[in-house]
């Protein structure tokens, strides 16, 4: 009978416990300093798109710690293109046509908590509107998840472009890497970082030179993960953050997942939450920079769908 009782109250401990993890708390972040925004000189043929390929289905819950449990949400899946007169370059692919099979090589907790709705594989939009694939520069992978991965086969011969931190966590064993790991081996260009800060971030590397597409490296989703800042000839500024944040709020606020959402996608969790600090102090400084979650679907529904683009 003490037996009995003492594991009900431990279960009741550790149930409280839990949910303790999806209740609201702020993380606090230290203001910029009155840093300038980089200067940029992107040409004015440089444009974007985005391409939906479909979308997950949760609750805000899962995203944020404060989320309702009421609140439905899609997650928006896809990429986005950057057409630039010096090479143009696909950020992420979403799901691809082979999407249901690479679905398949989640660990089991993930498949049994995922739920999601297939679009047009970005392939296929790329021939319903005659752009030819050969056009890619590049495919930037701001993660290698199977998520963001899925349409890589789709687009063969198309460099894809990694660090060496998540060319190491592709070629490994975690169970995040595996569909990564059995699509190798990969046509890679491996990318560095120079010692040229930006934005509070130590490390950065200027794709073309001219301060419109920079990369950073923001490890913590994956080992490799990086934020792309993207500055178009318009003047509007945007952040490509990949996972570190699945919703708007979670930098707003700013909030981390809850302990079971960290617990399945994040490879170090407290990395990702200093990256959430990081960016809301950006954020608080520079609202002008849009913040742009991969799986954020209402973000997405206000960036022209490709073949549309913002300049």
């Amino acid at each position: 009978m003490r037996l009995l009782k003492a594991t009900g109250v431990t279960l009741l401990v550790l149930a409280v416990a839990l949910v303790w993890t999806f209740l609201p708390q702020r993380l606090d972040f230290e203001a910029m300093s009155a840093e300038l925004l980089p200067p940029a000189n992107p040409p004015a043929e440089m444009h974007l798109s985005l391409l939906q390929t479909g979308r997950m289905h949760s609750q805000a819950l899962f995203a944020y710690r404060g989320g309702s449990p009421f609140d439905a949400r899609d997650f928006s899946m896809g990429g986005i293109l950057v057409q630039h007169p010096r090479g143009d370059l696909l950020f992420d692919t979403g799901f691809g046509r082979h999407v249901v099979d690479h679905a398949e090589t989640l660990p089991p907790l993930m498949k049994l908590t995922t739920r999601y709705s297939v679009g047009t594989p970005i392939a296929d939009q790329f021939s319903a509107h005659g752009y030819q694939a050969a056009q890619l520069a590049g495919i930037v992978l701001t993660h290698a998840h199977w998520d963001h991965i899925s349409g890589i086969p789709d687009l063969p011969g198309v460099p894809v472009w990694l660090d060496t931190a998540e060319q190491l966590f592709i070629g490994g064993d975690k169970p995040m890497a595996q569909l990564a790991h059995s699509l190798l081996p990969l046509p890679i260009r491996t990318y560095g970082f120079d010692e040229k800060p930006y934005l509070g971030f130590a490390r950065s590397f200027d794709v073309w030179g001219d301060g419109s597409i920079v990369l950073v490296p923001a490890g913590g989703h994956t080992p490799g993960s990086i934020i792309a800042f993207l500055n178009l000839p318009s003047g509007k500024r945007l952040a490509l953050i990949g996972d570190i944040a699945w919703q708007t709020e979670a930098i707003g606020i700013p909030a981390e997942r809850p302990w079971v959402s960290r617990m399945l996608v994040d490879d170090d969790a407290g990395a990702v939450r200093e990256q959430l600090r990081h960016l809301a102090a950006i954020h608080q400084r520079f609202p002008e920079i849009q913040m742009v979650p991969a799986h954020d679907a209402r973000v997405a529904a206000g960036l022209p769908q490709f073949p549309e683009t913002m300049r």
